[in-house]
């Protein structure tokens, strides 16, 4: 059943005006109902959706531009990450989608991003195809209250429109895709690509606007809570590890990918989890593996059998980024109110490309500072359009694509937090090891998640410890479950001169990205750096 709204607060007050028809807020049931009417998506054995988003398999990140107007101009951290698009460009652009989406008919979900109430944003997300809808209900938060949602006035509004193409000489776009935010008119345009993230991480760009301006960090990681209450931050880019590794039978997920932490703890901006799903393992990845067999999931561009519907999640042949996109309550042990309390410890993860980070290294808190704001791991293939391995980079605070906001605004709270709550914290290198890619192997995931538990319980703390030459962290010299060998990178490879060589070159790569930040921070921050031999 279509629920109804204010006719004030109808699509016609966002300019979409004779649309054939117009659903509001379907259920997962309806959206799929709607989805397979409409050939968006196939259904898979044991129920979940299988859909296609053609030509672009990731985000692309060259294709989002920040409306250069007066409200909110002098506080962007404008340049790559940031592009400007003039205001009349963007009216352009806005007109004509309007005019392409007229007789269409149009899926809405009015739902929430921010689990804790004081922080709450509401959302209008307005999308071209039933799958998008489904997709949008998963990731954000929605309130079962239908007298509520009658009464529902969006403060951001997203309208999704992906067979609208830009034109570039016309729109001032980079290409035919568009990621536009208007902080002003609080609306984000996407159109262009079929990708569902978009929509997903351009709420997370409007969130790391409005987060700060409310004294709330804004972060990219995932946390969980132990049954003793104690919380952990997993910060990390796609890729390395932050929905795996906090999907942990014995802990509470709180959630996976974006969050805030207020002077009352930590809270989820969203309402479920988006995980790669390339490769999963039922034994590995238990909980994950079980949402590819479950009513409600939507998977981006897995494979399957067109006659049996069986998936084959080993599938490359689209993409290396596949995707599953759940509510997060169908991860049993998650915590339903998206809140906890302050962290105990936090884990920065990297996917080192090139085989030399220690696999798990306590930091001082100077050492949380460099490497948060370094953000130093590698781009795994097809997380973003043309990456097709992993690339090593540096994206300061393991989120530079959906920072609007300068990094030292991100990492000044993240400081003061860290001293305030007297957070210990870990860097965790889940990527390559005994070489570098294309010649050592990956982390074993059951190492890491060993690592992960001693260092969260505690029994890493009275294990001597030793201070890497190169990378300046200290490294453990022995962990329950973990190899000696593993600890020591060096010792994994065959030629020790080739590691030597290797962790040189990585340690002038952090030297010099963080010339960008050393005026910036105190002395104690840019000497917790590596230092070449």
């Amino acid at each position: 059943m279509t629920i109804r709204v204010q006719q004030d607060q109808g699509v016609d007050a966002h300019g979409l005006i004779s649309a054939s028809r117009v659903f509001w807020n379907l259920s997962a049931p309806a959206l799929y109902e709607e989805a397979i009417r409409r050939q968006e998506g196939l259904l898979a054995a044991g129920g979940p959706i299988v859909c296609r988003t053609g030509h672009h398999t990731g985000r692309s990140p060259n294709d989002k531009f920040i409306v250069h107007e007066p409200s909110s101009q002098h506080r962007i951290w404008w340049g790559k990450v940031n592009r400007p698009i003039e205001e009349g460009q963007f009216d352009r652009l806005h007109e004509q989608m309007l005019s392409f989406l007229k007789g269409k008919e149009l899926f809405v979900q009015d739902c929430y991003a921010g689990a804790d109430p004081d922080y709450r944003l509401p959302l209008r997300i307005i999308t071209e195809t039933a799958w998008h809808s489904l997709f949008a209900r998963h990731m954000f938060i929605v309130d079962a209250d239908r007298e509520k949602l009658a009464r529902h006035s969006p403060q951001f509004t997203v309208i999704d429109a992906p067979r609208f193409q830009a034109d570039p000489a016309k729109h001032g776009t980079h290409s035919e895709v568009f990621i536009l935010v208007h902080f002003g008119r609080r609306l984000v345009l996407i159109g262009g690509t079929s990708y569902a993230g978009e929509i997903k991480k351009s709420i997370f760009t409007v969130m790391n606007y409005l987060m700060p301006l409310q004294n709330v960090l804004s972060m990219h990681c995932s946390a969980n809570v132990g049954v003793a209450g104690d919380v952990a931050l997993f910060f990390g880019l796609s890729g390395t590890g932050k929905t795996t590794l906090s999907s942990d039978p014995d802990r509470r997920l709180v959630g996976d990918d974006e969050h805030g932490w207020s002077d009352r703890g930590v809270f989820n901006f969203e309402g479920g989890c988006y995980a790669k799903m390339i490769r999963l393992s039922a034994e590995a990845e238990p909980q994950i593996y079980a949402t590819t067999h479950r009513f409600g999931t939507v998977l981006e561009n897995v494979g399957i059998d067109p006659v049996t519907r069986a998936l084959d999640l080993d599938d490359e042949s689209l993409t290396e980024n596949t995707r599953g996109a759940y509510p997060i309550g169908d991860i049993a042990n998650s915590e339903p109110t998206g809140q906890a309390g302050h962290p105990a410890n936090i884990v920065m993860l990297t996917a080192d490309a090139f085989g030399v980070m220690p696999p798990i290294a306590r930091l001082t808190p100077a050492g949380a500072m460099y490497h948060f704001l370094s953000g130093y791991t590698a781009k795994v293939a097809g997380t973003e359009r043309g990456v097709t391995e992993p690339k090593a980079t540096f994206s300061t605070c393991f989120g530079a694509p959906f920072l609007a906001l300068h990094p030292k605004v991100y990492a000044k709270f993240l400081g003061e937090n860290i001293a305030r709550h007297s957070v210990r914290a870990w860097l965790v290198n889940t990527g390559w090891t005994g070489g570098p890619y294309g010649t050592g192997t990956r982390m074993k995931i059951a190492h890491t998640r060993a690592m992960i538990r001693a260092a969260l319980s505690g029994e890493l703390d009275g294990v001597p410890y030793e201070r890497d030459p190169v990378f300046n962290v200290e490294i453990p010299t022995a962990c329950p479950g973990v190899p000696t060998e593993v600890l020591r990178p060096r010792q994994t490879w065959k030629n020790p001169a080739d590691y030597d060589r290797q962790a040189a070159r990585l340690a002038r790569m952090f030297q010099d990205n963080f010339k960008l930040f050393e005026e910036s921070v105190e002395p104690p921050v840019k000497a917790a750096g590596p230092t070449v031999p």
